[in-house]
């Protein structure tokens, strides 16, 4: 079972890979934001794994939700970053779809 300061250990890491998978998203570094978010997953299941289940108080609790906040604002920077990509994939997706569909019915030019 992981301490208090270890699974304050874990989450601080967790806070520094969301900043780094920002700036991969930033960048448009999408391989590197891959592999950064299964580094993530990979402390995740940790703390799954050996979380202890004892409850903070005083400063470590507000440590914790601090980093939980961070978290999540880069996540939000994340989506951001990266939904006007998925859309202009899922266009491209779909536009070979229809072409695929065509060629079919008609044969090609």
């Amino acid at each position: 079972m992981m301490t208090i300061q270890d699974v304050l250990s874990v989450y601080a890491a967790m806070a520094d890979l969301t900043e780094q998978m920002v700036q991969a998203a930033t960048r448009s570094d999408w391989d590197a934001l891959v592999l950064l978010e299964q580094r993530c997953a990979a402390h995740v299941q940790t703390l799954r794994d050996q979380e202890a289940p004892l409850p903070m108080t005083g400063a470590e609790r507000e440590r914790k939700i601090e980093l939980i906040r961070q978290m999540l604002n880069a996540d939000r920077q994340i989506r951001d970053l990266t939904m006007p990509w998925m859309a202009q994939l899922s266009k491209l997706i779909n536009a070979t779809g229809t072409e695929r569909r065509v060629v079919t019915a008609y044969g090609s030019v």
